[in-house]
């Protein structure tokens, strides 16, 4: 893990980064709630302490796939594709199916949960 966390490693700059918004479809990516929440511990600290000037993880929409893995749709703030990209490598999960946001509709705010927060 050592030499990934080096390899990924990316230093903040002073001024603000313009970053834009991004919808990251990971189909069928674990197998149970288990892995995705340890998944997702690592994409946090990755993101929050590696590369902060380069992604941002908003949220997470986890779904139940057709073959029964877990997959999730997830939004993101980013300063570009490779971002994402390197982002996922680092965190060895699917990074290569993401789309830049055009707009953003709501009609109703999303139904209130217990969110499963990502530590």
């Amino acid at each position: 893990m050592a030499a990934i966390t080096a390899a990924c490693r990316s230093t903040v700059a002073t001024e603000e980064i313009s970053m834009e918004l991004y919808v990251i479809r990971r189909p069928s990516a674990w197998a149970n709630m288990g892995e995705l929440e340890l998944a997702g511990a690592t994409s946090a600290r990755i993101g929050d302490e590696q590369m902060p000037d380069r992604v941002r993880w908003i949220r997470s929409y986890v779904v139940h796939e057709a073959d029964g893995r877990i997959g999730t749709f997830c939004i993101y703030e980013a300063r570009d594709g490779d971002s994402i990209r390197e982002h996922a490598r680092c965190v060895g999960m699917p990074g290569e199916e993401f789309y830049k946001v055009a707009a953003t509709v709501v009609v109703r705010g999303d139904p209130v949960q217990p969110p499963i927060a990502a530590e």
